[in-house]
């Protein structure tokens, strides 16, 4: 019971995040019509992330996680409210513009703070036998929500004004905070002595090095997010390139892709028991680069969303049992500055790798950046043993 209040505290929480962030983008978008605004979306999404989740995952190891996890919700929604309140004396303004960025920096350093505990949680409340099902589980209803959030975020925005909308977010998290009151979590065992920040971020850096197995996971990861990019973020602008410039072609592969990821999640969680994990890791990989390759050399749309719809499922593989082996493999008085770290990475390498091969594909055929990515892929799984 508790593993399911949690993923079902999560899930609402997150739904109501991704409309609201979905929102924030497209409102400035549609108002603005400009590439710099968009630039100041994605940076004040993701920055804050990558600099705060490290030192999340320090508070997530020495503080009472429930607690980090339902105060960066109640703390967001109450910055929300605030906003909400400004906006009603602001005018249709750039003002407005800024405010929005300001909520996003904000929602993005609670994220910062509550991703390393919630994964770290996740190992206090679920038997390590059932980990991967229950990740596969989560990934697969993340996965969902990425999928129908940007949906219901343009069909809110089509009726309603944007504080309106902004009020779905305190709404999801006054539902999120009170289920995961009642979710019961043990106290965590610190077996160090609580120091400066700075410094128990050096011992968790300290514990990764020296952990060979663990800082081999993370380099997989961080390798496997920046190569990700170029087949996956990036296959609107394949699509559009190469078969058709049009919305249809675009929502076809849109949804292929997020179906590929919950079918992933979905398939993780009835097939969730195997013990030879690194095995599996490596199937994930192999697989993921030759769909890559294969996407990246057809010229078939219909061909290409099947090999859309396995590689997405595939990437799912990959991050499930990556964040199911850190989490068996990881002593937990660490846990959370390991996850913070796999957060930094994340909120830190993708918008670095939508700009490196946002550039190169002007230069080089995205084609070619698509199969090379997968080839690196294959080799990669080389390095899971």
């Amino acid at each position: 019971m508790n593993a399911v209040l949690f993923l079902t505290s999560q899930a609402i929480t997150l739904f109501g995040s991704t409309v609201i962030q979905m929102a924030i983008v497209w409102y400035i978008t549609v108002q603005t019509l400009s590439g710099e605004w968009m630039a100041l979306c994605s940076i004040s999404a993701y920055l804050p992330q990558f600099i705060v989740s490290f030192g999340g995952g320090v508070w997530a190891d020495y503080y009472n996680r429930k607690f980090l996890i339902i105060t960066a919700d109640a703390v967001i929604a109450v910055i929300t409210l605030i906003a909400i309140i400004f906006m009603s004396y602001l005018n249709e303004d750039i003002s407005v513009f800024y405010l929005l960025l300001c909520i996003s920096l904000f929602r993005s350093v609670g994220t910062g703070i509550q991703t390393p505990a919630v994964n770290a949680t996740v190992v206090q409340i679920v038997s390590k036998e059932r980990l991967t099902r229950f990740n596969g589980i989560n990934m697969a209803i993340q996965s969902a929500i990425q999928f129908t959030a940007p949906i219901a975020a343009g069909i809110i925005l089509l009726f309603f004004s944007l504080p309106t909308v902004l009020f779905l977010d305190i709404l999801t998290a006054i539902i999120g905070i009170g289920i995961m009151y009642k979710v019961s979590i043990p106290q965590i065992q610190v077996k160090e002595k609580r120091s400066s920040v700075w410094q128990d971020m050096q011992n968790g850096l300290k514990y990764v090095f020296e952990n060979k197995f663990v800082f081999r996971i993370l380099f997989v990861y961080g390798i496997f997010i920046f190569l990700c990019i170029p087949p996956g973020f990036m296959a609107g602008l394949f699509v559009s390139r190469t078969f058709e410039n049009s919305y249809e072609y675009l929502t076809f592969t849109e949804i292929t892709g997020f179906a590929g990821m919950s079918f992933g999640g979905l398939l993780m969680s009835i097939w969730g028991g195997f013990s030879r994990k690194a095995k599996m890791l490596r199937t994930g990989l192999i697989i993921f680069g030759a769909m890559a390759v294969i996407m990246g050399i057809t010229n078939n749309f219909r061909y290409y969303l099947v090999f859309m719809l396995i590689f997405g499922m595939a990437m799912t593989i990959v991050q499930t049992v990556i964040t199911t082996i850190l989490q068996e493999k990881t002593e937990e008085y660490i846990q959370g500055r390991v996850f913070g770290l796999v957060s930094s990475l994340y909120a830190g390498l993708l918008p670095i790798g939508m700009a490196v091969f946002g550039l190169m594909a002007d230069v080089v055929s995205l084609s070619s950046i698509i199969v090379f990515s997968g080839i690196i892929l294959m080799v990669l799984s080389c390095m899971v043993k």
